[in-house]
């Protein structure tokens, strides 16, 4: 396994599962703004007063308002958003001249067409590649990534969709793929939102290789 690639938990709301996983200092925590999913952190969310640092906060949206993600990013001291729906170039641009990081998401088959991704690449700090399926993410199935090699690599991506401790080890034959880092959701889990932490370890043994 190549060096470097970081690593994101993705769909966490229970404090004490957060602070549990924070314990294994995965490079980014994701926490999903969208009501229309399982892992929607609710009303009444927040995050633990002491959560390290060192792990980056992302917000997670679907076509949402600018000024509600801002609102959100505020509150909740976020470092990155993610962008889960058709959100426009121009609102990408809005959001990371506010001074947040920008994560925008593609839904990939094997029709993908990675030219819809060129005119996002001055304003985002990063891709995300998604199994296209019915569900805005948390699909927890696989594409075949081998599709992503006909992606330019210009942009840092994060890979998604289904990546558990049995598949992820697979990153290692495709070391010309420009990863930031691995995206971790459903294949963790031990119920919605609620993660396994001893997988998401082994996961993290398996990157550091």
């Amino acid at each position: 396994m190549r060096r470097g690639i970081e690593m994101k938990v993705c769909g966490m709301r229970d404090p004490d599962n957060i602070l549990e996983v924070s314990q294994l200092k995965p490079d980014y925590m994701g926490f999903i703004f969208y009501d229309k999913t399982p892992r929607y952190v609710g009303n009444d969310f927040s995050i633990p007063d002491d959560f390290p640092s060192s792990t980056k906060r992302v917000g997670v949206f679907v076509n949402e308002e600018r000024d509600v993600i801002l609102k959100k990013v505020a509150k909740y001291k976020l470092d990155f958003v993610q962008l889960h729906g058709h959100e426009s170039v121009a609102q990408c641009r809005e959001l990371k001249a506010a001074g947040v990081g920008v994560i925008k998401v593609f839904s990939v088959d094997d029709k993908m067409d990675f030219t819809v991704t060129e005119p996002y690449q001055l304003v985002v700090d990063y891709f995300l590649f998604d199994t296209k399926g019915k569900l805005y993410g948390g699909n927890a199935q696989l594409f075949d990534w081998n599709v992503l090699l006909r992606y330019d690599q210009k942009i840092p991506f994060f890979l998604s969709g289904g990546i558990t401790p049995e598949n992820v080890e697979g990153i290692k034959d495709f070391p010309s793929l420009n990863i930031r880092a691995i995206d971790v959701n459903s294949g963790v889990e031990l119920r919605p939102a609620y993660k396994d932490v001893e997988k998401i370890r082994t996961i993290k043994s398996i990157l550091e290789l």
